[in-house]
Order: C-alpha cells, then structure tokens, then sequence
C-alpha cells in the first residue's frame, strides 16, 4: 500500500513519523502488472467516502485527504488510461464464444484481460525479450492454481518476527484487490505487506526479503481482523481495515498511513465498554458485524461510535449459545452464518437477523472458521483441536456431504481457504504441513465420506496457522506459528545431568519454532524454472 514502512509500533499507528518530520504523506503506489483493473467510482460504497471525513471518534484535528495528491499524480498504466471502467477482479462475467455460454474470472492488467477459467480474453500483442520469452508470467499464459506439484516457494518475511521472543503469527490475508497481504502477530502488531515487484518476472532468485510498510499496533491482544471487502488501492478512501483486540473498541485503520480513521464502541449490559470477538464486514460494505457471547452487534460502516443494532442469538432460551467466534456471508442470498464456541453453526437473515437453521453439533471443538463456497451451496466449518473440516449441503441444512482431515492439536485458530471457482481448498496444521483438496473428487450421490487430499506439503516445521490464496494470480500466502510451552523438568535448580537432558529438550524445542510469512507460486512454471527443476530432480536421483 504505502511505499516505505511508516512509524513505529506504538501510539497511534505507524504512518505518524513521516507527519512528525513535516514530510508529504505516501504516494499511492502504481497499479502493479497483472494487478486488479480500475473499479468504476459508482460503484465504491459511499460510507467508505464518508469514513475518511468522520474524525470526532478518535481526536483528530486534521484530516490529510490522499485523494487530490492521487489525482495530481497519475497511476495509472498508459495502457489504461483512457479506457472505460474495468470491473473489479472476482466479478463474473458472461463470456461467449463459438456460441458457448459460460462464466469466467476476468483479470484485468497491463496486457489485457486474462480468463481464469481458461477463456482468454482478447489482448493486445505481447511483449517479448530479446529472447522471444514472455516478460512476466502472466504473458501468454493463463493464470490458474496447479497442483500437480508443490507450490514453489518465492520469498517471505521471518527477521520481522524474530525481534521478540515467540513472536508468532496468527494468520495472513490477503487485500481483496491482491495488492497487499495483511499478517496478525502475538506482538498485537498488524502488519500489511507489498508483493514485490519481481514476482511478475521468473528471475524469482533475485526475490529479497519481504518487509513490511505498515505496522499498526494495538493494545492488547487482537482477536479478529478483516479488510474492507470493496478495497481498491486505486481509491484510498477505500483502503482500510478494522481489528478488535481486548477491552478496546473496534479500530478502523487506514491502509495507505497506517492511522486510525475511526473506532466503533460496543458496550455491554452494563455499560461497560466490551471487546469484540470476531468482525466481518457484510459484503457491500455497509456494515461492520461483530460478534460476543449470545450477542451479534451491527454497527453502519458510515456511523462510528456506539450506536448499534443488537442481535442476540438465543431468544426465549432457543437459538446459538456460545460467543460468536467466526462470520461467514453467502456469496447469492441474504444470509450469514456465525460459528460459535459452543461447537455449532447457525444461519441467519441480514434483514433482522432472524435465526433460519441452527446445524447440528458435529464438531470436537469450538468453531474457529467458516467459509460459504462461491455458489452458496456448501458451508465450510472448522473448530478448535477438532481434526476434520465439514461441508455442510445448506439446501438440506444438517446434513454433511463430507468431510476433510487434518491434524488440529491447539485451540489457535487454524485456517482455511477456498479459491475463487470454489473447486480448491486449502488447510494448514499443527505439524506445519499444507494439504490440497479437489472439492470436485467428492462423490455425486452425496454419501458422507473422508475426502483424501490431492497434495500435501510440508510448509514449515512449526505450525501452519494461516493460508490465504490470491484473488486472481496462482499464489499462495502461509503463516506460521503457535505458542511454545516450555518442556517439563526445565529449572534453573536441576543437577548437571538434568541440565544437560533439559537443554536438549530445548534445543529440540527451538527448532521447531518457525515464525514466518511465506509466498508460494502455485501456477504453472517458465520453460527455464522447470528445466532447471527437473536438472535438480536428475541431480538428486543420481
């Protein structure tokens, strides 16, 4: 988002130090290749502009309004300048060609309009290499998840996280606009990341270290975060984020300078000020949903304050018990679904919150994460120290079409994620291994049965908490970490012989404490990268 990291980690976000040394505030950056097309202004939600202007919440006097030094300075491609408005990237799109009738990912960029579903849109003529080779990996091919093989790793960010002792991370996100990755630590520190400008050309070797160029602290723990599901790095007053951490009010940051716009306070029964557990905005943006025990409260995207809808979800000793721990909104109808810690999924009406089917209790554990599939069939759901991800049919609520494993031996939060087309999923473990599902390989009939993974690789050696896939490019982002307990008989008191024993035990321990962020490329490879992958392949059977 910003061009430089901003600030430190402390006080009210991290873009204040270029402000303190009377420097002009960050450039919005330039629209990278192959990155999303520029979204049409009647389209951008109106309390998204109306937020940047609302300030009375958290005490400032002066407002910067990064949109007059956006216009004055084009960044645009020369390529799009001038053309109509582009749909944003993840709309469907009717395509038809050779009278076929069928529906495709467009992604607009600096070559022309790609097809995710393998239609290729028309483009402009390529431009080559001396060599006749294509520049970046998005000329001449088309951009879709492979899985035949493992992903190949590209680069990641790790001394970040190595300043503090068991500074682990607690998931990755990717921007809706696939400009930026946004990381949570245990440092309570939010961190948003730039895809680096070599991953659009194959000389990944020369890839450098990920650094971040926001951090936003909070203070205390974070519980839940979420970007603004309209966000377009073209329209800053669309960039911002929101995050609850404990006894604090929901802060809404801004993506370009890493301040605080805004904050949302629930209050309680009592009056009392009350942390919320899990955010999601609705799907245009005109709500902030945030979840308690028992209680959903609505708040309007372009009213900060404390002023709120309550939801609550067990009415006359009936409904969902539990705190409300994780979102999740149909993609077609106007329903979401809010998982709980009481092991149970419910769905309700975004009208008035009115409760339509509460999903049985088949899960180990509290519910961490959900997911809707792209048609809005199937519910995704996963709980804490529970070793299976269930795919609920919503056509008949209650019943499970199968189920997928994995190895979940802490009450963390462990993710997952769907692709676009809703064919692929992806899950992490304890054991830091990242396994691969086809959705498309579960049987017809629908008999409940334990779907195998099409891949599975070892990712890190500590745990796989977070995985997030792109919104239009095959790549891949994973987190990694948890909380270390010390081993038992490790004292400062024990004999020479204990010591020994103890300090090998902890060596052991250290070894697997792998704190870091990592960007994969899950697409097909250049004719160069697979020579020299199948050279080394050669190299290593001989």
């Amino acid at each position: 988002m910003s061009d430089s990291a901003g600030g430190g980690e402390s006080g009210g976000g991290a873009g204040q130090d270029s402000e303190a040394d009377n420097e002009p505030p960050q450039q919005p950056p330039p629209l990278l290749p192959g990155g999303a097309g520029e979204i049409s202004k009647e389209g951008a939600s109106p309390s998204a502009k109306r937020l940047r202007m609302i300030e009375e919440d958290v005490g400032q006097d002066q407002v910067v309004e990064p949109v007059q030094r956006h216009e004055e300075t084009p960044t645009q491609p020369s390529s799009l300048q001038g053309r109509p408005a582009q749909r944003a990237e993840g709309d469907l799109l009717q395509c038809e060609e050779g009278g076929h009738s069928g529906k495709g990912v467009v992604v607009v960029g600096e070559e022309g309009e790609y097809h995710q579903n393998g239609e290729e849109g028309p483009k402009p003529e390529e431009e080559h290499n001396d060599d006749g080779s294509a520049e970046s990996p998005g000329d001449g091919q088309q951009l879709s998840l492979d899985f035949t093989q493992n992903p190949q790793m590209l680069t990641g960010s790790w001394t970040e996280y190595s300043n503090l002792p068991e500074n682990y991370l607690k998931g990755c996100k990717w921007a809706p606009d696939g400009s930026c990755i946004l990381t949570n630590s245990a440092d309570n520190v939010l961190r948003v990341y730039n895809i680096p400008p070599e991953i659009y050309s194959y000389n990944w070797d020369l890839l450098p270290e990920m650094s971040p160029v926001l951090r936003m602290a909070e203070g205390d723990t974070i519980y839940d975060y979420c970007w603004y599901p309209k966000m377009n790095s073209l329209e800053p007053d669309t960039c911002f984020l929101a995050s609850s951490s404990r006894d604090n009010p929901v802060h809404v940051w801004d993506a370009f300078y890493g301040e605080v716009r805004a904050s949302f306070r629930p209050y309680n029964h009592l009056d009392e000020l009350t942390a919320a557990h899990s955010l999601c905005f609705s799907p245009d943006g005109a709500q902030l949903y945030c979840g308690f025990d028992k209680m959903v409260r609505v708040f309007h995207t372009e009213r900060p304050g404390r002023d709120c809808e309550e939801r609550p979800t067990i009415v006359k000793k009936q409904g969902q018990s539990g705190i409300i721990s994780c979102f999740g909104f149909s993609p077609c109808q106007s329903v979401y679904a809010c998982g709980s810690y009481s092991r149970c999924a419910g769905l309700y009406s975004c009208q008035d919150g009115t409760l339509l089917a509460l999903l049985p209790t088949r899960h180990h554990g509290g519910l961490t994460h959900l997911l809707f599939s792209p048609d809005g069939n199937y519910l995704y759901t996963g709980g804490r120290k529970d070793p299976e991800i269930l795919c609920w049919d919503l056509r008949e609520p209650g019943r499970v079409v199968f189920s997928l494993k994995r190895n979940v031996a802490t009450n963390q939060r462990i993710y997952f994620d769907l692709d676009q087309s809703g064919r692929y999923l992806l899950s992490g473990d304890t054991e830091g291994v990242v396994s691969v599902w086809d959705t498309h390989t579960a049987p017809p009939d629908g008999n409940e049965e334990l779907l195998q993974p099409q891949l599975r690789f070892q990712a890190y050696w500590d745990c796989t908490n977070g995985v997030s896939i792109h919104p239009f490019m095959p790549l891949l982002a994973t987190s990694s970490g948890q909380r270390q307990f010390p081993w038992p008989g490790d004292s400062e008191g024990d004999s020479a012989s204990d010591t020994e024993g103890s300090g090998a035990v902890m060596s052991q321990q250290d070894t697997r404490q792998d704190n870091v962020l990592t960007l994969w490329w899950a697409g097909p490879l250049s004719p160069a990268a697979e020579g020299s992958q199948d050279q080394s392949t050669t190299a290593a059977e001989a």
